[in-house]
């Protein structure tokens, strides 16, 4: 059996983050037989956070839970996320996510940021887009002189982190393209079992009228809904006299 250690090009740079190895990803044992460095895993979220968003907005970077109950989110919207953080491993390993629907400004966009942020910290690959975002940095790869990477692999990026975060779904205006693009990534990470998060201010119904029945489907399949219940708590200008 060849040695897999041959196949390497160790860097005598390469430092192994969890001090197992020499850098090279793998660990050579008794008789000369390598086995796989626990810092593979760990290199592999790294790569796969390459190329897509994964920072949260400023606005949300110091998000918690304790500030969600002390801003008077809702309750019961509140323990279902913290339920899922808690068991973020498994969720995600078997391709579960949320999917946060209610009213505009009562904390889906905290909540979701929440779970990205918890994800993050545990080590997962995330990527966070809101749905305008998203459909603009598609659209870059398709411009002439784009010098970022091409559609497909932008795409296989989307599809392959453990997390995709999509905020505002359905806020985008409904075209065939804006369609066809979201349906590709959803049915992606539908067959591959990977989890997504989405918010949105439209209910099941309207989500349909807006982005048809078949990424709505594979939506309820994938991900447990949870109506956040609330007023709008956003601040808002008093109307000039």
């Amino acid at each position: 059996m060849a040695d897999p250690l041959r196949a390497v090009r160790i860097d005598e740079r390469a430092v192994c983050p969890l001090a197992e190895c020499d850098g090279s990803g793998w660990i050579l044992g008794p008789e000369d037989i390598a086995r796989p460095c626990r810092c593979r895993e760990a290199t592999a979220r790294r790569r796969r956070r390459r190329g897509v968003n994964s920072e949260l907005p400023p606005r949300f970077r110091d998000v918690s839970l304790s500030l969600l109950t002390n801003d008077g989110t809702d309750p019961t919207a509140l323990r279902a996320v913290r339920t899922f953080i808690e068991g973020m491993d498994e969720s995600l390993s078997a391709g579960s996510g949320l999917w946060l629907s209610g009213p505009v400004g009562n904390g889906k966009t905290s909540l979701g940021m929440l779970v990205s942020k918890s994800a993050l910290e545990a080590g997962h690959a995330v990527a966070i887009y809101s749905t305008p975002k998203l459909l603009t940095s598609i659209r870059a790869t398709f411009q002439e002189n784009f010098l970022g990477e091409s559609y497909s692999r932008f795409f296989e990026r989307l599809t392959s982190v453990d997390l995709l975060h999509i905020d505002d779904l359905g806020a985008e205006r409904q075209t065939e393209w804006v369609i066809e693009q979201l349906y590709a990534i959803i049915n992606e990470r539908y067959e591959q079992q990977r989890s997504m998060l989405v918010t949105t201010n439209l209910d099941e119904d309207e989500l349909r009228e807006q982005l048809g029945d078949r990424i709505v489907s594979r939506l309820l399949e994938m991900c447990a809904l949870v109506l956040v219940r609330g007023d709008d708590r956003r601040p808002h200008l008093s109307p000039e006299i």
